[in-house]
């Protein structure tokens, strides 16, 4: 089965630190990185969707992260 995430962070390495952390916990990257003004905190924000084939069955209660 494929799982699905979707990683934001402000613009900033931590950014860059949490989607190569996935990268090495073997997640692939899907799609282009996106980038928008949160006009709130006045920061941009970067996000990036990762995907990941794991055995098992889906269920809503899995936490993702921990796959």
């Amino acid at each position: 089965m494929k799982i699905y995430r979707f990683l934001s962070e402000d613009d900033s390495s931590k950014f860059c630190h949490k989607v190569t952390e996935a990268l090495s916990k073997g997640w692939e990257l899907y799609g282009d990185p996106t980038y928008a003004h949160d006009a709130t905190v006045g920061v941009m924000r970067c996000g990036q969707a990762i995907v990941k084939e794991v055995a098992g069955e889906y269920s809503p209660e899995m936490k993702l992260g921990e796959q």
